[in-house]
């Protein structure tokens, strides 16, 4: 067990499920997050735990630099408040651009640098299908369309060096996220899809597992949906 896979976000929801795919694939997993509260491998000798606010992106390249060699980068974490557009307090507009736009720049930026020493290295950003559709939360819109377009600049300068790297755009899970939506898009968003329920965050995490391992490396810079049907394309 020799590759490593950082997971932000991986102490729960999709990004938990992530923790336990690359667990299962025999991989070292470093998890970095607020906290660890009842997290599921709190005591697993293959995971190393490292409590850090994302949105501090100043700290960002000393974070890195203490991790060691980094095999695989998932961008998972990221918030949605769900408030409205026209009451939407600047400090969550600057918190929630931070944590998911911000943060994720500056992990590819500084986990790149020694991908692109060894030529070799994936990376996974979890967006949103709220990056390709107008969203109520107009700000967790933006940030999740920037994510999509970062994924695909960041292929045209670091993919000729190895580097492969890919989004997934998810349509709802079922994770805590589903709390902050109101019961009515919910309802009417299930009528929407074909299978009429919510992704389960394992089918999530098996994508992002996918493209982080053994995806074809012709699949770079692109942007993968899963939302069964809801904005077919």
């Amino acid at each position: 067990m020799d590759k490593v896979a950082l997971v932000t976000g991986g102490n729960k929801g999709i990004g938990l499920e992530v923790t336990r795919y690359f667990l299962n694939h025999n991989y070292k997993v470093i998890v970095v997050a607020r906290d660890f509260n009842q997290f599921e491998f709190a005591d697993n000798e293959h995971v190393k735990t490292v409590t850090y606010d994302l949105s501090d992106i100043e700290g960002i390249p000393e974070l890195i630099a203490q991790l060691g060699q980094i095999d695989v980068l998932i961008n998972n974490a990221g918030i949605m408040l769900s408030l409205p557009y026209d009451d939407y307090p600047q400090d969550k507009i600057d918190h929630i651009i931070k944590l998911n736009i911000e943060s994720p720049v500056a992990l590819i930026r500084e986990v790149s640098k020694q991908m692109i020493e060894r030529k070799s290295g994936r990376i996974v950003n979890n967006a949103s299908i709220a990056g390709q559709i107008g969203h109520p939360d107009i700000w967790y819109g933006i940030t999740k369309a920037g994510l999509i377009n970062a994924t695909k600049s960041f292929s045209k300068s670091i993919g000729p060096h190895g580097i492969i790297i890919n989004a997934v755009a998810v349509s709802p899970a079922e994770t805590n996220m589903l709390d902050v939506i109101p019961e009515a898009r919910k309802e009417a968003f299930k009528k929407s899809v074909i299978t009429g329920r919510f992704a389960k965050a394992k089918e999530v995490a098996d994508t992002i597992g996918w493209l982080g391992t053994i995806s074809p490396d012709y699949i770079n810079g692109s942007c993968i949906d899963i939302n069964n049907g809801s904005f077919p394309r």
